[in-house]
């Protein structure tokens, strides 16, 4: 079924390339710049996005190993993920349920138990506590009630996804609806882990804009890989989140081939955006192919984030590869820090004089368009409705894409 998708996605672009046309959003829109600097607006997306949805918290490569943890923290929210001895994998607010203390540091690692540094209880994997440093004369407990605090988490298509609340158990399923299924194509939980790097970078969407924006690919970037890429880009809504696409495919080579013998590698290739924060890139480099999967979350206040990028790839390490590798993420972040985030803290600076009021997004600005409308449906909706909103995007089985 999802193949079937895939498909349906290639005989769109087919069509488009042999028409030599494009699509384009149905109409140019605009978004007040205070949303890019308000505080109130800032909490409110805290409060109502990042503590609600899903959100991409770290690779299955990470935890490939029973017992591996992952520690970290997003929107002040100190996490806990952890693979079990059973394969799979939990999360936890990384607490004590004694008095609070950060159970370990941030990080990653191999523990069959997480002993408090403050007065020394433990826990397994399972977040249950297993150990009361002097018990006796601390006095009768039941163990059953001091268990760490569990989180909403899910392992789909190679990809860690987890609710940061406690108070919000969301539907993963709902909210991934059919792309989950199509990143499952990606074979990312196969993949080796080959490193990680962290980004300062400016509000959460001038930094997210770029990942969804095809149109300043040959003017920024010129000087290191643009100069010969398209402005142009399909976008490929997949509810809340998108896969985007260049118009300069190889399809044309397979108009008048069996669509059964349509290659795999193709019909993956491009962009997949994951709604509010994330992007999954692949690059070919000597000996196979690294992908970057990126997530941005918002940092302190509204004018600061910080960007996780990870990079895994199938092919197993070796020196020669993982010199390759090396080299490509040097250059990726450079790319990153110095193009496009160096830009959006310069945006950060400029949205604050009162200049304009107003941003303005083309018609092939589709998907940024597309993001931020859903931010806004987010943001509007209360948190019984939000499973609901979510599976209102799936398409309904026997539909076409027309319909």
């Amino acid at each position: 079924m999802s193949r079937g998708r895939l498909i349906e996605m290639a005989r769109e672009q087919l069509a488009h390339q042999q028409a030599g046309t494009m699509p384009l959003a149905p109409s140019i829109t605009r978004l007040p710049v205070a949303n890019y600097f308000d505080p109130a607006r800032f909490q409110l997306e805290l409060d109502r996005m990042f503590r609600r949805v899903p959100l991409a918290l770290a690779m299955s490569a990470e935890l490939r190993e029973p017992n591996s943890y992952k520690a970290m923290d997003v929107v002040g929210v100190p996490l806990l993920l952890v693979r079990g001895g059973d394969g799979q994998v939990r999360g936890f607010v990384n607490m004590c349920s004694h008095r609070g203390a950060k159970l370990v540091t941030d990080g990653a690692g191999s523990t069959r138990r997480f002993t408090c540094p403050y007065h020394a209880w433990s826990f397994d994997a399972a977040g249950d506590l297993v150990g009361v440093f002097r018990e006796k004369s601390f006095g009768e407990l039941d163990h059953t009630c001091f268990g760490l605090t569990p989180l909403t988490v899910a392992e789909r298509g190679g990809i860690v996804w987890g609710c940061v609340s406690p108070k919000h158990t969301p539907d993963v399923d709902a909210f991934l609806g059919e792309f989950g299924e199509l990143i499952e194509h990606l074979r990312l939980g196969e993949m080796h882990h080959y490193g990680r790097r962290e980004l300062d970078g400016p509000n959460w969407k001038v930094a997210f804009d770029g990942y969804t924006d095809i149109y300043h690919l040959p003017v920024l970037h010129r000087r290191t890989f643009g100069e010969d890429i398209s402005p142009e880009g399909f976008f490929h809504p997949l509810g809340p989140h998108q896969r985007i696409t260049g118009p300069r495919g190889r399809w044309l080579a397979y108009a008048d081939r069996p669509e059964d013998e349509w290659p795999d590698d193709l019909l993956i290739a491009g962009i997949w955006s994951i709604f509010p924060h994330g992007s999954i890139a692949a690059f070919d480099i000597d000996g196979g192919t690294l992908y970057q999967i990126a997530r941005i979350f918002p940092g302190e206040t509204a004018e600061q984030s910080v960007s996780h990028l990870d990079y895994v790839s199938l092919t197993p390490p070796s020196p020669e590869f993982t010199a390759a590798v090396e080299r490509q993420i040097d250059f990726l972040v450079h790319v990153v820090r110095d193009e496009d985030y160096a830009t959006g803290l310069d945006i950060q600076r400029t949205v604050r004089t009162g200049a304009k009021t107003e941003f303005v997004f083309g018609r092939n600005e589709g998907g940024a368009q597309h993001v931020h409308g859903w931010i806004d449906r987010v943001l509007a909706t209360a948190d019984d409705d939000l499973d609901d909103l979510f599976r209102s995007t799936r398409p309904v089985a026997g539909a076409s894409a027309g319909d």
